[in-house]
């Protein structure tokens, strides 16, 4: 599966793959949300997952809210062993066996959503 990227200047698209994205400098990054109700090892089972497909995590801000847990992450896939379909599809897993929500955006469908 490759990566669109479009050139703003010429509005050009082009698809690459992850390891041409790296080759040429390109981060992929994507947005990750936690959310749930709160017990041990949450981040430490999220965290080792995405360790596992290959992601590094960029950026983290957590908190507990009474006693719900909420995280989101700022990770960085140019070098992921799996596609973001599958990357998804594993955290979802992984949220089900800890018993939170996971949900995993693209950082740039994640800003043209929140764009006025």
């Amino acid at each position: 599966m490759g990566y669109k990227l479009v050139d703003n200047v010429s509005k050009v698209s082009y698809i690459y793959s992850a390891s041409t994205l790296s080759e040429k400098g390109i981060i992929m990054r994507a947005v990750v949300t936690v959310i749930g109700k709160d017990k041990k090892g949450i981040i430490a089972g999220v965290s080792t997952e995405l360790a596992n497909a290959g992601i590094n995590i960029l950026d983290i801000n957590q908190t507990i809210l009474q006693e719900f847990f909420t995280m989101i992450m700022l990770v960085d896939m140019t070098d992921a062993a799996s596609n973001f379909r599958q990357l998804n599809k594993r955290l979802t897993a992984k949220g089900l066996e800890l018993g939170v929500q996971i949900r995993v955006q693209r950082e740039d469908i994640f800003n043209a959503m929140h764009q006025v």
